[in-house]
């Protein structure tokens, strides 16, 4: 499927920027911070960028990971993810080595029980440690 395609099927109307946008989020292997892209595309608008990327977040295009380092990074959401729900309930690991984020979808986050009348609208699970490459 073609970036464009990508846009086009989450209701997303393709800009150039949006194309550039969505093009290095599909290079990347781990979660990245805003000023991450905004280094890609230079000498592109950091504020089209974030304003990119929460039209992509809305969409179910991306997801927002806070892995407690004090930056916002976003990592692609999983096929299923839609403009009412995003379905990305897995683990975040961040090497403390390197500083990467690493989406883990196979590792699902466990299932809390909640005491009565508490409403659970976000979840969010960080492993800390370090990562299989700066273990080499």
């Amino acid at each position: 499927m073609t970036v464009e395609q990508r846009l086009t099927e989450k209701k997303v109307q393709p800009t150039a920027m949006r194309i550039l946008v969505l093009s290095s989020l599909l290079k990347q292997n781990s979660a990245v911070s805003l000023s991450d892209i905004e280094k890609c595309l230079d000498p592109a608008d950091r504020v089209t960028i974030y304003r990119t990327l929460k039209t992509f977040e809305g969409k179910g295009l991306v997801h927002l990971v806070d892995d407690g380092s004090g930056l916002h990074k976003y990592a692609l959401c999983l096929e299923d993810c839609d403009a009412n729900q995003h379905h990305d309930l897995h683990v975040h690991f961040n090497c403390i080595v390197c500083k990467e984020t690493f989406c883990l979808p196979n590792t699902k986050i466990p299932e809390v029980a909640l005491p009565d009348n508490f409403i659970q609208t976000e979840m969010n699970l960080v492993v800390k440690g370090i990562c299989s490459k700066c273990k080499n």
